[in-house]
């Protein structure tokens, strides 16, 4: 008799006899996949496009600050050797007796590395939340409501990137520069480096890039953090531009000094020496100048 029949009851029916039964039990039913922790606040913030949109504004100005500081440090180069390698050497000291030599530098470096690493993870994951949301509920992009800079903030991103990497291992490592290299000369090395053609123009162009990628981030960078208004736009657009403008003009008068030869070890006349009427070099090296004399 097969069981579940209408002759077996109904113990037989639900389960008194029937081997194959099934029977229910009471209680509740743990799910077969567990709940996930919630993340901490910072990074559950960071998963939503707005949080990301703020990071790559807060470390954007970081840098932006970097930039202009760099720049300006760098104009040191128009009052020569030794005053551009005292401000080298002032950085590698800062901490004095507190800290060890270049630790406070160090620090420094590596803040900047952090804030590089996040402002390009943010672009990057920013960028595909976009275009994953475009794909289906957005036409097509419109690139002449789009100007250039917009446009362009990938590859003049990359091409930065790359840059950075170049520069280190040319003026930090000297990779690039071989036995002319000189360790804490900084006149020297930046002179010799952007003196060379193919270097100039990758710096020239580096920069050009630069500047481009600073333009519609700085203008961008008010909007992503709520700062956005029609009345303000022309602000918004007036100091992307100025901004943008005076890193370019500075960055590139540095290849255009050294290809002219405007950046020259013996342009440097110490007092004392005007006052003997002697012609003497100075070379800065970690800071301390020593004077050579020339032709005698």
């Amino acid at each position: 008799m097969p069981c579940g029949s209408p002759r077996q009851g109904a113990s037989a029916r639900f389960g008194g006899s029937c081997p194959m039964s099934q029977t229910l039990r009471p209680g509740r039913v743990d799910p077969i996949h567990q709940k996930a922790r919630p993340l901490p606040f910072p990074l559950s913030i960071y998963q939503t496009a707005i949080g990301k949109k703020w990071v790559m504004a807060l470390t954007g100005a970081a840098l932006l600050g970097f930039v202009l500081v760099h720049m300006i440090g760098n104009l040191h180069m128009y009052e020569g050797p030794n005053q551009v390698n005292a401000y080298g050497e002032a950085l590698r000291e800062l901490g004095g007796h507190l800290a060890p030599r270049t630790f406070v530098l160090w620090i420094m470096r590596l803040g900047l590395m952090g804030a590089f690493a996040l402002h390009i993870h943010s672009a990057v994951t920013l960028t595909r939340m976009n275009m994953l949301s475009n794909s289906k509920y957005q036409s097509p992009r419109n690139y002449a409501a789009a100007n250039f800079a917009s446009r362009s903030m990938r590859w003049t991103g990359t091409i930065i990137a790359l840059y950075l990497v170049f520069h280190i291992m040319d003026l930090t490592w000297g990779v690039f520069l071989g036995d002319t290299y000189v360790r804490g000369d900084v006149y020297h090395n930046l002179t010799e480096s952007l003196s060379t053609i193919p270097v100039a123009i990758i710096y020239i162009v580096a920069n050009v890039a630069l500047s481009i990628h600073i333009f519609h981030g700085v203008y961008s960078m008010f909007q992503s953090l709520g700062i956005n208004s029609p009345s303000i736009n022309k602000v918004r657009r007036n100091l992307a531009g100025g901004f943008a403008t005076v890193i370019l003009i500075g960055n590139l008068s540095f290849p255009i000094a050294a290809m002219t030869g405007f950046f020259n070890e013996n342009n440097c006349k110490p007092r004392a020496a005007a006052q003997e009427g002697h012609l003497k070099v100075c070379s800065g090296t970690e800071g301390a100048s020593t004077e050579k004399e020339a032709g005698h």
